[in-house]
């Protein structure tokens, strides 16, 4: 955590560990409900994964808690003064703009020279600053997003499918890097992910969602539930796996090999 974020805290900040609660809530557009009777939180330090079949509501929920949308009924309660990160998916960009990652990552924030370099450090990917924006990796893209989303030292980073356009040996690296961050910095996450298999190595807590709540509660509660495997059959017995290497390597976002010294961290070994 920086020193900033650590006085704005003391100075009467979100001193709240809940960052957002939510009761009950509902959604009607257009005559069709598409959210009904939701209720989760989310706390500091946590990370929350929604995860539900297409067209269960997850992306309407995330407009509901970002406050972009109005809940139909229901109560919400966000910490006071809350700052937000927020990761998006996707995000199309002109193949003809001459954007580098400098000017995107000064789009929103202003921030001067080195905390754009420190951004891009944290998130693993220094040497990216004047590069063209059009020139980068899905991996790459997805990293320099979240240095995007954590330039104004969020209390909740909000990621859209963070793993999306990433090759799968590296996608266990972003749930790996999220993972880091959130204890790094002490904000809290909410993530939607169809990435079922990778859930487990990033979550403290699954909410299932068709519209309403199917079942929340630890992954490995979840991934037992018989709604989660009524939605999710080809989950198998066991639902939801645990992303872990066992072997002296790990691959980035771009499917490199780099080898793990002594000083690497195991999920395991943190839960």
């Amino acid at each position: 955590m920086s020193e900033a974020k650590r006085k704005r805290i003391q100075g009467g900040g979100t001193l709240d560990p809940v960052l957002i609660e939510a009761r009950g809530l509902g959604l009607i557009r257009n005559g069709r409900t598409i959210l009904d009777d939701v209720s989760l939180s989310i706390r500091r330090g946590q990370v929350v994964v929604v995860i539900g079949p297409n067209g269960a509501g997850k992306t309407s929920l995330l407009r509901v808690l970002l406050g972009l949308w109005e809940p139909s009924r229901g109560q919400l309660n966000r910490g006071l003064h809350m700052r937000v990160g927020y990761m998006p998916q996707r995000i199309q960009v002109d193949p003809i703009l001459p954007l580098s990652v400098r000017r995107f990552l000064t789009l929103r924030h202003r921030a001067p020279l080195p905390r754009l370099r420190e951004g891009l450090r944290q998130v693993g990917v220094p040497r990216l600053l004047e590069a063209p924006i059009q020139t980068l990796s899905g991996g790459e893209m997805q990293r320099v997003l979240l240095a995007r989303a954590l330039l104004g030292e969020p209390d909740l980073l909000v990621l859209d499918e963070p793993a999306q356009g990433v090759d799968v040996t590296g996608q266990g690296e972003v749930f790996n890097l999220i993972d880091r961050l959130r204890r790094d910095t002490g904000c809290g996450v909410l993530m939607v992910s169809h990435e079922l298999h990778l859930v487990m190595a990033a979550a403290d807590v699954v909410v299932c969602i068709n519209q309403h709540v199917c079942c929340t509660g630890r992954p490995e509660e979840v991934s037992r539930h018989p709604e989660y495997q009524r939605l999710f059959p080809d989950a198998g017995v066991h639902g939801i796996g645990i992303y872990t290497h066992h072997h002296n390597h790990v691959h980035d976002l771009t499917g490199e090999v780099k080898p793990v010294g002594g000083t690497a961290e195991n999920k395991d070994d943190a839960r």
